[in-house]
């Protein structure tokens, strides 16, 4: 859920939470979400100040500004429509986990003290209601476990409507209630059709008194009812229900039956007192326009008068399905009743016939009743009816009314508000946006304004509430809960934006300064005060006009201001004018005209700079308020001249404002007077600007060429003003500096001449032209020049740099090219010494690109040079390149230096230069020499890649570099190919793009205009690569390792890559308790710039498989992804297997010499070098790991996580190492290659040198030696032949008794699968046999106990019960006290006789008592354990939780049971089910001793049948009774099967989908072979017929009884007489019990004899060494438990993955348990991590898990045999040893279990461990989802805790230990304060009348 309005402090932490939400388009629309999609009920409660809502499995509380106050889940529930609650899945086989909707949210009011209640009705268990707190709704107040049909309420289906109003009335019958006070509550709902189907379309229900044996929400006889002939027909769709005055009205639409069978929209209205129903009447409301269909309602104000307001649907057609065609239509309910009134009238009176006879009134809903002609009094004297008076009845005259507004999109939702007498709708539609419609007196409406609500664009909710203040609107849709302002006044900040949101609420509050509502401005009722937004004529106050508008700076004098609607004020009141921000002056106000005094000018502010004028706004202030505005301008003359230095005369006297020029001053003024005389007015005054004195022209030239001697003349007029002597001066500015020229004047006319001093002007910079100003000066006076008056400066040599560009400058610059010396250059044509050339020198072009064209020409050529003419037309057709014409371009022509032309086509391949001709000058040639090409393509290499593209597609060809490389462009079809390499003249690269569809196209290459095509080749777009797997997804840092990918269309890619994307690791430790905050980091990490890619290519082997070498990334990196980019396709690793491809540090390998790693490791021929390392496995597999010794391969044999054992060869191999004659060992794995030293062999060859003197006397004693050492060793040698033959033929023996294994497992798991996938299917759905959590609970609870306190009744005589349970609820409220529970528990275990078994029994008592407060149990259990942990880290912190021996161990396995329950359910169920499920079918498969219960086939060397026994398999036709029919079932058994055995066998076939308790036993039933037409013998275990030798009886089989294969056999009845010995036989849970013949002295077996030998025949006595050895050597039995672990170890897999996986979250209690003892460890200062792991193992693994994998019973319906227990135990104990931390070794003498999984445990381990690491490496702070999670599963389960058997058998421990715990206390302090005691005596007093001291 997120706010709109949160406090910056949260944020982060609901982010983390949740998506970010998208907002409303109104910013003002505060907003919340809630599960529950779709929300359908919201309640508001003004007098508490909260909201509540209703929705799919969720109940909110809010308060008004959408704060969560309580959260309640309601489902989904074990339900079903079908069947009645409470609901026992046994007997109803179709209830399935079903959504609870929300159907009523009603307010109760309170009654005295009694308080007020929310009653919410679901629609689960047939829509029964309960009673919540309305201060806490997770408070129930009211709970039917057991509901009764009477108290059924709302509709069972969420598509069929339940509305319901609550009402009180006086309760003369049974007098009880307050003051004689009935609640009740009408309810309307809809048809449904499953479920009970006599529930009446309206009734009345019970809420308060509820004497016994009365019952809330039940619906009595005496209540009253809507009775209906016919329910189906009058299927009602109820929209509303409401109270008003002393009736009661129900809103609904459904089909008009006595009609025209079109569907309508019905009123109907009902006396509140009327229990009897009698004054039932309804009438059909018509809205014209076809809108028949009613959405929602409200009962509001118009015009003062209650009224109806409906919001209508057309309908589809003859149909109750909504259009989106909908209106707004109001029904005054004065009308409403009269017309009700009128129906009921005519019905009592007149017959149901009006005056005219025409019918008005009938009775409806099929019933045995009819209109009527009573008295005509009898309307006013039964205005609710009586029994006597016909009912119910119905108008056939319809309530018309006319739509106020109409849309175009479905309207659902509706509610009003009255403001300033004005009515008001509020409309929700189906797209999330309420409308706002003003409703006019004669209903019309305006639309004024809209919001969208949702923007998701979900449907408004029906109920549709303003808050008390009518200031905003709660709004309802399907996934969120909004609050909007009714209007948006106080964000409007001028009168402007007030009056132009025409919003009904808002105007302008003229002397407040605000918009506002009506009421809240103070002088609304005056005239002018308030001005109504929605009145089109409504103005703001304006200043129409200010009087001057403008002013000098400088002057002050009375402004008028003329307003227009200034309201009115009080004499003592006044309005001041404000300037700008000066201080206020006081106003006088004269009718519509306000005077007052302009600013002082010193208090003016100063003028902007650059600007002549200012505008200042002129206020009308009331207080602080302003009221109007005008706006007056400030200017100043004298700031206008200065701004206009060149012209001052002519800008002041042009300028807007009233200024004056005084020439002899050079002043602008305001003022008419200048100081020195001749003033020249402004314009407006004569004779204006043509007085200026004023330079008006040049009379010389305006050209001025450089360095050339010039004289410039001016003229000039109105000059005589001036009389002083100063003299004239010319001046010229060129580049800032002022060049003054003296001026003589000469006068003609008015006109006066002066001519400058001659001078020659030069300027720096180097370009063709320069305008410099020119002006007049007289003295320090500055003469007006006329606007642009400049002389051009120019320098002809600038730019011009050959004769060309000099003849091309325009003529009146006179520019030549003078042919002087050193060069000739372009001057002017005064200042060349020479002639002037009159023509050009030719053309020389100095470049030509490109050098080369095509033949079809149409490339642009680029000639540059110089005199390449003069002007575009100069070399128009004068352009040839190699003897073609070329067209010049005339966008691409610059004079003289650049031509470009456009290549024509040339009919053959060609070359010679390119010739410009200009004029009749001799041509242009250049040096380079253009080529006429014919580019030819040849190949093309790839010739096909992925649709996607990015294939770099090579173009072989000749001549390809034609043009320039931006000419070139090639295609594959319509595509673009992205050159992407320098193009050279026989290769072109490009690089495919994207195509949409496959198959071939041509590939084409543009030269220009020229297009070439590869001949008989096209590219062919295919398929993109898929990639189906990639295997392994594990590397290590170092890189190397091999992934194999497979896949499709692998062999289109022409580079795959394998790319890893990582990031740089902050290294830095963060405690445990700030994970949180790191966690929120990382959520908000986007992709950066600190991220690097490593990537290595791979190689293709086939269309469907390539190979990987994992790239190699640094160790201090994190890798944040894997992906294999292939061409343009990108497939990421966790696409592909859905888990990421993980990297782990390198492997490490010791030296083989640890100890002194220089010296060779000595090594004996015929073994194996073993390495030591760690992390071996962790991404290597043995065969991906190579060994060389020297230049040999050691062949490596087992790897596991810490050895690697290789097998060198027989002769020591040469060294690969020059420096060293010994070889050395190397490991390569990926590209990790570690030299793990020397190796030297050891021969016999190496014997120490020996002395001369010992050599000769050992060679003669050798010689006597000699001959008698020859014997033996010819002796030895034939023996040991003969020994070397035994081994080799033993080892040849053990492989082929390997490859036979490896057979058996492929085909029994083969075998296995196909049985499971059958099997799968069943389990999917309602095939896995889940027991109910009762039942789970007694097992897991009481184990072992036949008679477990959940299933018994509390057995008391009826006198003592009520006392007693008086006294027991009394335990209870002491059990919820900690400090009486732990002393309790504490004194418990402190007693003697207090054993181990109590303390379990106790334990469960507990949590049975306490089930329903799961928050309190854990916070007790917590505090136990707590102590607990002080106790062992006192002594060894090691062996706590180890076994069972306190009640708080016993209070944590049922408390992990209670918490994991939804998980076994929900996640490990099917695993283990399936596991159960493959170990039976594989133990059944083999022969199975009935008695001593060995199998052949098993993991359990202690159960495994090691006997060769001689079975075969054989398939029975079992007859299977399915109602009448009788159908063939084939059975698969064992002819060596007992018939108990066989009947299991069909049983489990017949029954496969059934759980194991709703089978019928073997034992009742009888195996009958049917063979022929009367031949039916009954076969079981033992009869006559049965063999006996000696003491031994044999148990029979079908073997015994020759049944055949294919034989037909039937399970019939057992009848009551037969019974026997076969009974006994039946394994279950337990052994069998073998006494049944013990009293004949007769021993009973089946395959084998147990116990001790039988008597051995004398004959068979030469066989007993044989039998001691095969004893001798049990692993030769091992091959058939490895066939089973084979066969089984998916499963087992299966199982322990789903267990102790964290790729779904852990469950809550794991992560919260888990934390808890992580931080008893932290606050005890445990630091050995191993001590931690104890504490986890012990807590969950072994404690629960353990238990689960022993004995599915406890969760599944399944019987478990001694067979397939033994089995479950070695998995079991497999489990154990991957849990603990001591190192897993394994030798000769471990046990067999061990030893058949001793490669999969050290796995197991690293699952066990990474389970824990996750868990704490998650962010801590779960413990309120916890408490969350509690709750729920407080109130999911409490029901099924039988809580006062618990309490009772408590009582009796209590009573056994009654003095010592009263003691103790007595003796603790805060027990006395608390008198526990004290208490305690009172319950013993109760339960057992024991005397106390009370």
């Amino acid at each position: 859920m997120l706010a709109s309005s949160i406090a910056p402090s949260l944020l982060l932490l609901l982010l983390l939470l949740l998506p970010p939400p998208s907002h409303p388009a109104d910013a003002s629309v505060q907003w919340v979400e809630l599960e529950g999609d779709p929300l359908s009920h919201l309640l508001l409660d003004p007098g508490a100040g909260f909201l509540y809502v209703g929705g799919v499995d969720h109940l909110y509380q809010m308060t008004l500004d959408l704060k969560m106050v309580s959260h309640v889940t309601t489902g989904p529930q074990l339900d079903s429509p079908d069947c009645l609650p409470p609901i026992v899945p046994q007997d109803c086989r179709s209830a399935t986990p079903t959504h609870n909707h929300n159907k009523l949210l009603l307010l109760e009011p309170g009654q005295g003290a009694e308080p007020g209640s929310l009653i919410v009705c679901g629609s689960l268990y047939q829509g029964i209601c309960e009673k919540r707190s309305l201060s806490n709704i997770s408070q129930l107040i009211y709970q039917t476990s057991n509901p009764v049909d009477t108290q059924y309420v709302a509709a069972n289906d969420p598509r069929v409507s339940t509305v319901g109003v609550v009402i009180t009335t006086s309760n003369k019958q049974e007098g009880g209630g307050a003051d004689g006070v009935l609640r009740l509550m009408l309810v309307g709902r809809g048809y449904t059709s499953k479920g009970p189907g006599d529930i009446p379309p309206i009734t009345t229900r019970r809420l308060f008194p509820v004497p016994p044996p009365r019952r809330a929400f039940s619906q009595e006889e005496e209540l009253g009812k809507l009775v209906v002939g016919s329910y189906s027909e009058y299927n009602n769709h109820f929209v509303k229900a409401v109270a008003h005055g002393k009736h009661v009205y129900f809103l609904f639409s459904r089909r008009d039956m006595w009609h025209k069978k079109e569907y309508r929209t019905y009123a109907s209205r009902l006396c509140t007192s009327d229990r009897s129903f009698y004054s039932y009447v309804e009438v059909p409301l018509l809205c014209d326009g076809g809108y028949n269909l009613a959405q929602g309602a409200w009962l509001g104000n118009h015009s003062g008068e209650p009224a109806l307001f409906v919001v209508m649907a057309a309908g589809q057609a003859s149909t109750p399905v909504a259009t989106s065609r909908s209106a707004l239509c109001i029904y005054g309910m004065a009308e409403l009743d009269a017309m009700l009134r009128r129906a009921q009238e005519v019905c009592y009176t007149e017959g149901g016939r009006g005056n005219s006879g025409q019918e008005e009134a009938y009775i409806e809903y099929a019933v045995s009743s009819k209109c009527l002609k009573l008295p005509k009094v009898s309307l006013s004297e039964y205005p609710c009816g009586g029994e006597h008076t016909p009912n119910p009845i119905a108008s056939s005259v319809p309530l018309a009314a006319t739509p106020t507004i109409t849309s175009a999109t479905q309207l659902t939702a509706v509610t009003t508000a009255t403001e300033a007498g004005h009515s008001i709708a509020f409309l929700g539609d189906r797209d999330g946006r309420l409308s706002k419609v003003l409703v006019h007196s004669d209903r019309s409406g305006d639309l004024y304004g809209s919001v969208l609500v949702d923007d998701a664009g979900s449907a408004i909710s029906a109920d549709l509430l303003l808050d008390e203040s009518q200031q905003h609107v709660y709004v309802l849709t399907s996934g969120r809960l909004s609050k909007v302002p009714v209007s948006s006044c106080e964000r409007q900040t001028d009168c402007w934006s007030c009056l132009a949101v025409r919003d009904p609420y808002c105007g302008w509050c003229v002397l407040e300064g605000r918009c506002s509502r009506k009421h809240e401005c103070e002088r609304h009722l005056q005239p002018n005060h308030w001005l109504w937004s929605f009145k089109p004529a409504n103005r703001c106050v304006t200043v129409q006009s200010v009087t001057p508008a403008n002013q000098s700076k400088d002057e002050q004098t009375q402004v008028t201001l003329s307003v227009l609607q200034l309201p009115a004020l009080t004499e003592a009141e006044s309005l001041s004018c404000v300037f700008g921000v000066l201080p206020p002056h006081p106003a006088v106000v004269t009718g519509t005209s306000i005077t007052c005094q302009s600013p002082a000018p010193q208090l003016l502010p100063a003028m902007p700079t650059g600007s002549d004028h200012m505008i200042l706004p002129v206020s009308l202030t009331f207080g602080h308020v302003t009221v109007a505005t005008g706006n007056m301008t400030f200017y100043d003359c004298g700031a206008v001249s200065r701004l206009n230095q060149s012209s001052q005369c002519l800008a002041c006297l042009n300028s807007p404002w009233t200024c004056s020029w005084c020439p002899l001053d050079q002043l602008c003024t305001h003022n008419q007077i200048c100081p020195n005389q001749h003033t020249i007015l402004n314009q407006r005054d004569s004779p204006g600007p043509s007085s200026c004195p004023l330079v008006f022209s040049l009379q010389s030239s305006a050209l001025v060429p450089l360095g050339l001697s010039t004289t410039v003349v001016l003229q000039g007029r109105n000059l005589d003003v001036f009389t002083d002597e100063a003299p004239y001066v010319c001046v010229v500015e060129i580049e800032g500096v002022k060049i003054n020229l003296t001026a003589e004047d000469t006068r003609d006319n008015e006109t006066h001449t002066f001519t400058c001093t001659t001078h020659q002007f030069q300027f720096s910079v180097s370009r063709l032209q320069f305008s410099a100003p020119v002006y007049l000066r007289k003295g320090q006076r500055r003469i007006d020049t006329s606007p642009g008056l400049t002389l051009q400066l120019y320098d002809c040599s600038a730019g011009q740099s050959d004769c060309s560009q000099c003849r091309a400058v325009p003529e009146e610059y006179g520019c030549v090219w003078c042919p002087g010396s050193p060069a000739p250059s372009c001057v002017y044509n005064q200042s060349c010494s020479g002639v002037p050339v009159d023509t050009c020198p030719p053309p020389q072009i100095t470049k030509v690109t490109p050098v080369s064209g095509p033949l079809e020409g149409g490339v642009l050529v680029t000639i540059t040079g110089a005199n390449l003419g003069m002007r575009y037309q100069d070399v128009e057709g004068g352009v040839t390149v190699a003897g073609v014409e070329c067209l010049p371009q005339p966008e691409g022509y610059q004079i003289s230096t650049r031509v470009v032309c456009e290549l024509q086509p040339s009919e053959i391949q060609t070359q010679g230069p390119v010739l410009i001709t200009v004029g009749t000058n001799p041509p242009g040639r250049s040096t380079q020499m253009f080529t006429y090409q014919d580019p030819q393509l040849l190949d093309l290499v790839p010739d096909k890649g992925p649709i996607s593209g990015g294939t770099r597609l090579t173009i072989r060809g000749r001549q390809l570099l034609t043009g320039q490389t931006s000419d070139l462009s090639a295609f594959l079809g319509p595509q673009p190919c992205y050159i992407v390499e320098e193009v050279n003249g026989t290769h072109l690269v490009c690089q495919t793009g994207a195509s949409n569809r496959t198959g071939e196209v041509p590939v084409r290459v543009l030269f220009g205009k020229a297009e070439r095509t590869v001949p008989n080749l096209t590219f062919q777009y295919l398929d993109d690569p898929v990639i189906t797997d990639a295997a392994p997804a594990e590397s290590f840092y170092a890189g190397g390792r091999v992934v194999t990918v497979t896949g499709r269309n692998l062999d289109v890619v022409q580079q795959p890559v394998i790319a890893v994307w990582v990031e740089p690791v902050d290294v830095q430790r963060v405690k445990r308790r700030r994970r949180l905050a790191l966690l929120t980091a990382k959520q908000q990490l986007v992709f950066n710039s600190t991220m690097t890619t490593a990537s290595e290519r791979c190689s293709v082997r086939s269309s469907s498989e390539m190979s990987c070498l994992t790239p190699k990334v640094s160790p201090e990196v994190k890798v944040k992804g894997v992906w294999f980019q292939l061409d343009n396709v990108r497939v990421h690793y966790e696409s592909i297997k859905g888990k990421s491809f993980s990297y782990y540090p390198d492997p490490h390998l010791d030296p083989l010499n640890k100890e002194a790693p220089g010296t060779p490791y000595h090594f004996k021929p015929g073994g194996v070098i073993a390495v030591e390392g760690k992390d071996l496995t962790t991404a290597m597999t043995r065969e991906e790991v190579k060994a060389w010794l020297g230049d040999q391969a050691c062949d490596v044999k087992t790897l596991d996580s810490t050895h690697l054992y290789c097998e060198p060869p027989e002769v020591q191999p040469r060294s690969v190492d020059d420096s060293n004659d010994l070889p050395s060992l190397r490991v390569v794995m990926g590209n990790l290659e570690k030299d793990l030293g020397l190796v030297q062999y050891d021969t016999d060859s190496l014997l120490p040198p020996v002395p001369l003197a010992a050599q000769i006397s050992l060679g003669a004693g050798a010689a006597v030696i000699i001959l008698s050492v020859l014997v033996v060793i010819l002796m030895y040698r034939r023996k040991s032949k003969q020994a070397l033959r035994d081994y080799k033929k033993v080892l040849l023996q053990l492989e082929t008794l390997e490859i036979n294994v490896g057979d058996q497992c492929r085909k029994e798991f083969t075998d296995l699968m196909t049985e499971m996938m059958d099997l799968s299917s069943d389990v999917g759905g309602p095939g896995l046999p889940l027991l109910d959590y009762k039942t789970y609970a007694e097992r897991v609870f009481f184990p072992g106990q036949q008679t477990a306190p959940l299933s018994r009744q509390l057995d008391l005589p009826e006198s003592r019960r009520q006392t007693v349970e008086q006294g027991l609820q009394q335990l209870n409220n002491l059990l919820n006290n900690r400090l009486f529970l732990t002393r309790f528990i504490h004194t418990l275990e402190a007693q003697q006789g207090f054993s181990q078994r109590d303390r379990g029994y106790v334990a469960s008592l507990l949590t049975m008592a306490l089930h329903d407060k799961l928050e309190y149990f854990t916070e007790v259990m917590k505090c136990l354990l707590q102590d607990l942990v002080q106790q062992y880290v006192a002594k060894n912190p090691k062996l706590m939780l180890r076994r069972t021996e306190t009640v708080v161990e016993k209070m944590l396995t049922n408390w992990m049971s209670i918490c994991l329950y939804s998980f076994l359910k929900e996640v490990a169920g099917e695993p283990l089910y399936m596991l159960y499920r493959a170990i039976k079918y594989q133990v059944d498969k083999g022969p199975v001793d009935a008695v001593t219960g060995k199998a052949k086939r098993t993991l359990n060397d202690s159960h495994l049948l090691r006997e060769d026994i001689d079975y075969c398999a054989m398939t029975l036709t079992v007859l299977v009774k399915n109602g009448v029919e009788v159908q063939p079932c084939p059975v698969k058994v064992l002819d060596t099967d007992t018939i108990t055995q066989v009947k299991d066998k069909i049983l489990d076939q017949v029954y496969r989908g059934a759980p194991f308790s709703q089978r019928p036993s073997a034992d009742s039933l009888d195996l009958e072979w049917r063979s022929g037409q009367a031949g039916h013998l009954t076969l079981s275990d033992d009869d006559v017929t049965a063999v006996v030798q000696g003491r031994w009886k044999r148990l029979n089989t079908l073997q015994h009884y020759k049944v055949p294969d294919g034989a037909t056999v039937a399970l019939i009845p057992r009848s009551q007489s037969s019974g026997g010995v076969n009974q006994v036989f039946q394994t279950g849970e337990k052994t069998p019990m073998l006494e049944g013949e013990e009293e004949e002295g007769l021993r009973l077996w089946h395959l084998v004899k147990s116990s001790e030998d039988p008597e051995i025949p004398k004959h068979r006595k030469s066989s007993m060494r044989e039998r001691e050895r095969a004893k001798a050597i049990p692993e030769i039995y091992l091959t058939r438990l490895l066939s089973m672990k084979g066969t089984l170890q998916k499963f087992v897999d299966d199982v322990f993955v789903a267990i102790l996986s964290t790729k779904r979250p852990p469950p809550i209690a794991v992560r919260f348990f888990f934390d808890f003892l992580d931080d008893m460890a932290e606050k005890h200062e445990i630091d050995d991590p191993e001590t931690v792991h104890i504490w986890k193992t012990n807590s969950l693994p072994l404690r629960f898990w353990v238990n689960i994998l022993k004995n599915p019973q406890f969760v599944l319906d399944v019987q478990v045999t001694d067979s397939i227990d033994a089995v479950l135990s070695v998995i079991a104990q497999t489990f154990i040893d991957s849990c603990t931390t001591s190192e897993h070794k394994v030798g000769r003498d471990s046990p067999v279990n061990k030893l058949l999984y001793a490669r999969e445990i050290p796995r197991y381990k690293q699952l066990v461990e990474r389970y824990y690491s996750d868990i704490h490496s998650a962010a801590s702070g779960c413990y309120q989802e916890m408490n969350s999670t509690l709750t729920e599963l407080s109130g999911s389960f409490a029901s099924e805790m039988n809580t006062l058997v618990a309490l009772h058998e408590l009582y009796k421990y209590i009573n056994k230990y009654y003095d010592q715990i009263i003691m103790s206390l007595e003796e603790d302090s805060s027990g006395q304060k608390m008198q526990l005691a004290y208490r305690l005596q009172q319950v013993a007093a109760l339960v057992e009348n024991k005397v106390t001291d009370l």
